[in-house]
């Protein structure tokens, strides 16, 4: 056999027993078992390659989605902005504002969520949930989902308006 050759096969030989690191434990309870949760859990902590990515990446096509460039996201926060919020996760894509009472009654309050299911300025792109709480004198209170409310309607397009006037302005600035 060949002296090159030998070193070629000593090599591979090498390069396979320096690499095998062997199996490392796993803690079942912090690893979820199911294979559609693990893949959750990568996406979540942003582990994980897909094809979308692989391919943007090889084109050189970088896109970094920051907040202040989501219309959306922006309209809603505009539009909100008078209510004192507890969540605002642009990640999570959730804006959850706290109990709001306006001066005229003392014992109605509502809570807005806004749930963010797409980018896109479309009236499908996001869900309004609108919380109503009724408390009577002894703080016994009463809280129920406004299905049908026009609060809802309202401000789901309010925020849909200004998404659209937001994307406008920005495509107008770009051209300039």
């Amino acid at each position: 056999m060949p002296k090159h050759l030998k070193i070629l096969i000593y090599f591979i030989i090498f390069a396979f027993l320096t690499n095998c690191s062997g199996l490392s434990k796993t803690d079942t309870r912090k690893v979820p078992v199911n294979a559609q949760e693990r893949a959750r859990k990568n996406i979540e902590e942003g582990k994980g390659v897909s094809i979308n990515k692989m391919l943007k990446g090889a084109r050189g096509n970088t896109n970094y989605e920051f907040s202040s460039s989501n219309p959306m996201w922006r309209a809603s926060l505009e539009l909100l902005d008078f209510m004192p919020m507890t969540t605002v996760d642009y990640s999570g894509g959730m804006i959850i504002s706290d109990w709001y009472s306006d001066q005229n009654s003392n014992n109605e309050f509502i809570k807005i969520t806004i749930r963010f299911l797409s980018n896109e300025v479309r009236s499908d792109s996001l869900k309004v949930i609108v919380h109503k709480k009724k408390c009577k004198l002894d703080n016994n209170c009463v809280t129920t989902i406004l299905e049908n409310s026009s609060i809802k309607d309202q401000l789901q397009s309010s925020i849909i308006k200004k998404a659209a006037f937001l994307e406008k302005e920005a495509k107008n600035s770009k051209k300039k």
